[in-house]
C-alpha cells in the first residue's frame, strides 16, 4: 500500500480504499486532482463508454464506474499494476462494466475497430512524450465518439507540447502545483 491512502471519492463505491503499487513507476492521482478532473467532466460520465489509459491502480477508471459510466476499458502494460486493478475492481464491486487489458496503450488504440469511446482518461508517465503520441493515435484511429472527451493528467512542463488539431480542441487546463489537467474535446 502506498504511503497516502487513496479512496474512491464519489458514487456507488464512495469511500472504498484502493490499493496502489509502491515505487517510483507510479504516482497515484491525489484526491485534489481527482476532484478537479471529475468536476470538469461530471455531466459526461453517466452511461459513457470509457478508456482509462496508463491505468496504474485503476483509480480514475474506478471513479468513472462508481459515478455511473456504462463501461471502462483499463489499459495497463505493467502486470503487477494489472493485478492491483483487478483487486481494486473486486473490492469496489464494479466488475460488471470493467475490462482490464494487460497491453500496450498504442496497440489497444489501434485495435478498437469501430468501437467509439465517449470519454478517455489518461495519466501517462510525466514528460515521457506519451501525450502527443496518444493524441496522434486517438486521431489516427478515430477513437472518440462525436463530442467525446479526452482528459489528461500531466506535468506542467508537458503543457508546452500540447497543441490543438483539426480533430481536437482544448477546452480547459487547470494547474495544481506541478500537475496540470487538460480536457480536450473531439471537434464535430
Amino acid at each position: 500500500m502506498g504511503s497516502e491512502e487513496m479512496r474512491v471519492i464519489s458514487g456507488s463505491a464512495r469511500g472504498v480504499t484502493l490499493e496502489t503499487l509502491e515505487g517510483l513507476d507510479t504516482r497515484p492521482t491525489t484526491d485534489r486532482v481527482k476532484e478537479a478532473i471529475f468536476s470538469m467532466i461530471q455531466t459526461r460520465i453517466y452511461g459513457a463508454n470509457c478508456l482509462d489509459l496508463f491505468s496504474g491502480s485503476g483509480a480514475l477508471g474506478i471513479e468513472l464506474l462508481s459515478r455511473g459510466a456504462e463501461s471502462v476499458i483499463f489499459v495497463e502494460k505493467n502486470p503487477r499494476s494489472k493485478e492491483i486493478i483487478e483487486r481494486n475492481i473486486l473490492k469496489t464491486k464494479l466488475e460488471e462494466g470493467a475490462t482490464i487489458l494487460n497491453r500496450d496503450v498504442y496497440d489497444v488504440l489501434g485495435n478498437l475497430n469501430d468501437t467509439k469511446i465517449d470519454l478517455i482518461v489518461m495519466d501517462p508517465p510525466y514528460l515521457s512524450g506519451h501525450i502527443v503520441k496518444c493524441l496522434e493515435a486517438v486521431e489516427k484511429f478515430d477513437v472518440l465518439a462525436e463530442n467525446g472527451l479526452l482528459v489528461i493528467e500531466h506535468a506542467i512542463g508537458d503543457l508546452e507540447i500540447i497543441t490543438t488539431s483539426e480533430y481536437f480542441e482544448s477546452l480547459k487546463t487547470k494547474k495544481y502545483g506541478k500537475i496540470g489537467v487538460t480536457v480536450f474535446r473531439r471537434r464535430t
